[in-house]
């Protein structure tokens, strides 16, 4: 049928890119700056703590969820990986900007759309899941998993670092090579 072959398509497609940005975050495979960095960027950029775990929790649900997804394998997990990586980076690195070339959530907003649809539809006949007979009971995993995401973007959220204050300026604290 048609429908299968559409979601083999963009599973395969979607799943590829996010396993190999997954892999890029874990690993530094396919120009990646590897976990190291990962991490750094964690706690430094999106001021995430503790760094390491929201580190490797980015690199798993992207790599293990765009496996699951790419293979049709466990649905609906590799969905709720790619969700759960495509909605914390939407809120937290590219929230207030939309389009892409002004590092807007245009890509990260698509592969989580792409993601639900396919979570809610299922993987279609062309899949690991319809070749083995596997099928996680429903609607539990999706409840589930849409809780626990939510759980964890909320938890993300507040255990962020506060934002810096900016340093005071005076007027009057000027230095001798600034005077007239």
């Amino acid at each position: 049928m048609a429908s299968d072959w559409g979601l083999l398509f963009v599973r395969v497609v979607v799943g590829f890119f996010l396993f190999g940005h997954g892999t890029q975050k874990l690993f530094g495979w396919f120009g990646g700056r590897g976990l190291r960095a990962t991490i750094a960027g964690m706690g430094t950029n999106l001021r995430l703590r503790p760094a390491v775990v929201w580190g490797m929790l980015a690199g798993v649900t992207e790599a293990g969820g765009g496996l699951l997804f790419g293979l049709g394998l466990l649905s609906p997990l590799g969905s709720l990986g790619i969700i759960a990586a495509m909605l914390m980076a939407s809120v937290l690195a590219h929230w207030g900007k939309l389009w892409a070339s002004n590092r807007g959530m245009e890509f990260p907003l698509s592969n989580l759309a792409i993601a639900v649809a396919v979570g809610l539809i299922g993987p279609g006949s062309y899949s690991l899941d319809a070749a083995l007979g596997i099928a996680l009971p429903e609607p539990l995993s999706i409840e589930v998993g849409v809780g626990l995401v939510l759980i964890g973007t909320a938890l993300a959220i507040v255990s962020r670092t506060p934002r810096p204050s900016p340093a005071p300026t005076h007027l009057g604290d000027q230095t001798a090579a600034s005077r007239p």
